[in-house]
């Protein structure tokens, strides 16, 4: 199913940077940043849950925010895309 994780970390203090930078590098491991802070991930329910724990570890809960968007196995018919940077369907082969 393809997940749309979002994050807003307080990066008023070095804790906090810190903390933005461990969630972002977390979310590349599964998925692909389209944002700055919205990553397009797609994942089957054990790795959803994964690194939904591995992200609650890191944030703080007093000061920063985590969302995840669940639109399913057939988000090619409700996701659209407009402008720069256009980015490949998760499921697609990618060539490096």
């Amino acid at each position: 199913m393809l997940v749309l994780i979002t994050y807003d970390v307080n990066t008023e203090d070095g804790a906090g940077k810190k903390r933005l930078r461990q969630i972002a590098k977390k979310c590349v491991d599964y998925g692909q940043r389209v944002q700055n802070s919205v990553f397009e991930c797609s994942l089957d329910a054990a790795q959803c849950r994964r690194l939904q724990a591995q992200l609650l570890k890191i944030m703080d809960g007093e000061k920063d925010s985590l969302r995840f968007y669940y639109l399913g196995n057939n988000y090619e018919k409700k996701v659209e895309h407009f402008g720069a940077k256009s980015a490949h369907l998760p499921n697609d082969t990618l060539m490096v």
